[in-house]
């Protein structure tokens, strides 16, 4: 039987890990995987040594708040990985945690692949030595990553985003569109202003206050207002129901699959991230605002200079085509300006639609999912000479 390790402790990594396992499962492939993931990875048969809800933290602040934590995990992942000498270790996103793991794992004689590597393509470039050093292969998401490791001598391969194999065409039919509002008492010259704070803990803290003041005073102006709260798949709804506190205006509050909430919105607040990624294909106008504790926005900053910006739908576009707010820019009086903007100017709203239709052609073809298990079949290969022979001929 082959073993795989894999470390998806965020909610969009969890996401994408999901359909592998599900890929592997339809496929009948006998593979036992274990490491850091969801409960709907545990419902597929994957052993949770962490969870992605309890580990998705972002800053030094947040990280040093949840060091012991972070660090007891790390020790099992590699306790582990002695022991059971996975195959291949597969790590997604999370750099901080993730290439300490690749170093840890590369020492072992483990292979490692990066599988929704970081943005270092567009800030902290130096990581990329890192990845170079110790993965054995990134798979990169977007056609333009590849040229960027080729030049740095990493090797890769393009798979396509994976996101694009949750998007159904009925997603952009009229008549979906209506009924689907109409399921959850939406009117048709209703206005749904969809608010989503972000997976982690430290977002929700940062960010759920500023959305839920700019949605009041929305609320406040304009009659036609409906607040959708959406409820990310690492959040429990009744932990975020508990942080909203005492809201005192009318609002739902859904947790289902995310595309399935972000279709109903006509606008949309959102944290950056993954998520601007879907609210972007979905062709829904945003405003994108991250806010961080002081200390980890006074490191943020310095990491990022000389870069224009932050939002992933942005900085694929290389321009703002949709608003984006950070640290003290992500106030609500800004924010709120920003949101009624939509409302108020239908041209402005459908010029920015225009411009998000855009983004598709950059994310390749769907089949993601399956590229990527094809990709990693030459780690299950039990002849190790064959395997070092493959992995070193696609350097």
């Amino acid at each position: 039987m082959s073993q795989v390790l894999i470390v998806a402790a965020e909610a969009s990594s969890a996401l994408f890990a999901t359909r592998l396992l599900e890929h592997w499962k339809a496929s009948n492939r006998n593979i036992r995987s274990f490491g850091v993931g969801n409960q709907d990875m545990e419902n597929l048969g994957f052993e949770r040594l962490g969870k992605s809800e309890e580990m998705a933290v972002v800053g030094a602040a947040e990280i040093i708040e949840h060091y012991g934590k972070l660090k007891a995990v790390f020790n099992s992942l590699v306790e582990q990985a002695i022991l059971r000498k996975p195959d291949v270790a597969i790590v997604m996103d999370y750099p901080e945690f993730n290439l300490m793991l690749a170093k840890k794992l590369h020492a072992l004689g483990i292979s490692v692949v990066y599988y929704v590597s970081p943005q270092v393509w567009a800030w902290r470039k130096g990581r990329v030595e890192t990845i170079k050093k110790y993965c054995t292969q990134v798979f990169v998401l977007f056609p333009f990553e590849v040229a960027f490791y080729k030049e740095k001598q990493v090797a890769c391969e393009f798979v396509g985003h994976p996101v694009l194999d949750e998007m159904d065409e009925k997603f952009f039919s009229p008549e979906y569109f209506k009924l689907h509002r109409q399921r959850y008492g939406i009117q048709d010259d209703e206005f749904v202003i969809g608010l989503m704070p972000g997976s982690r803990q430290g977002e929700l803290k940062q960010h759920l206050g500023i959305q839920i003041e700019v949605a009041r005073r929305l609320y406040k102006k304009y009659p036609k207002i409906r607040v959708l709260m959406m409820c990310a798949p690492t959040v429990a709804k009744e932990q975020l129901q508990e942080l909203m506190g005492d809201v005192r205006f009318p609002y739902m509050l859904l947790k289902e699959e995310p595309l399935e909430m972000i279709h109903l919105a006509d606008a949309i607040l959102v944290a950056s991230g993954t998520a601007t990624l879907m609210v972007g294909l979905l062709e829904k106008p945003m405003v994108i605002m991250y806010k961080m504790k002081w200390l980890t926005g006074i490191f943020a900053k310095l990491f990022i200079r000389g870069i224009q910006f932050f939002g992933l739908i942005n900085l694929i576009l290389n321009r703002e085509a949709v608003p984006e707010r950070w640290q003290g820019g992500a106030n609500p009086d800004e924010l709120f300006r920003l949101m009624s903007r939509y409302i108020e100017e239908p041209s402005y709203r459908d010029s920015v639609i225009l411009d998000l239709k855009k983004i598709r052609p950059f994310l390749g073809e769907k089949g993601a999912t399956r590229r990527v298990a094809q990709a990693l079949e030459v780690y299950f290969q039990k002849n190790p000479k064959a395997k070092l022979e493959s992995s070193e001929n696609s350097r």
